[in-house]
C-alpha cells in the first residue's frame, strides 16, 4: 500500500509529504453550472432578489471557500494562494449560469481542489440566496477543465 501516497505502510490515511517536491507555478480552472427557472435568472441579472446582489455575494463566497479548502477537505495542504478568481456566465437560452473558478499558487502541490471548491461554494451560495424563489434549481457538472504545473504537467479536459 506504500505506493498510494495517501496511505502509510500500514494502510492508514496520511497527508502526502510534499517536502521533496519542486516549487512550481500551478493553475487550476474548474467549471460548474446552475440551472434555474427563467424568471429566477432574470431576477438575479436584474439584482432583484430579496437577499441582495446574488452574483457578487457568490463571488466572495467562492473566493473565501478556495482559501479555506484545506480546512474543509481532509488531507489537503494549506496553500499560500497567489490568485483566486470566480466568474459567472449567464446563459439565457438554457436558463442557467456557468460558473468558472480559477486558482493559482507557486507551490509544491496543485490547486485543483481550491478551484473546484470555489465553484461549488459559489453555486451553493446562489442556490441559498434564490431558493425561496426556485427550489428546483440544479447544481450540475462541476469539474476540472484545466491544470498545469508540477510533475504531471498540463491537463486539459476536452469533455
Amino acid at each position: 500500500m506504500a505506493d498510494f501516497s495517501h496511505l502509510d505502510e500500514k494502510g492508514r490515511v496520511q497527508m502526502v509529504d510534499v517536502s521533496d517536491k519542486k516549487t512550481t507555478d500551478r493553475l487550476a480552472i474548474a467549471v460548474g453550472k446552475l440551472s434555474m427557472k427563467p424568471d429566477t435568472l432574470a431576477s438575479i441579472l436584474d439584482q432583484a432578489m430579496p437577499k441582495g446582489n446574488v452574483l457578487e455575494t457568490a463571488r466572495i463566497a467562492g473566493i473565501m471557500a478556495a482559501k479555506k479548502t484545506w480546512e474543509l477537505i481532509p488531507m489537503c495542504h494549506p496553500l499560500e494562494l497567489t490568485h483566486v478568481q470566480v466568474d459567472f456566465f449567464p446563459e439565457t437560452e438554457t436558463s442557467s449560469i456557468r460558473i468558472e473558478g480559477q486558482a493559482r499558487v507557486a507551490g509544491r502541490t496543485g490547486v485543483e481542489m481550491e478551484a473546484l471548491t470555489a465553484v461549488s461554494v459559489a453555486a451553493l451560495t446562489i442556490y441559498d440566496m434564490c431558493k425561496s424563489a426556485d427550489k428546483a434549481m440544479a447544481i450540475e457538472k462541476i469539474h476540472l477543465v484545466r491544470k498545469y504545473g508540477g510533475k504531471s504537467g498540463e491537463f486539459v479536459n476536452e469533455g
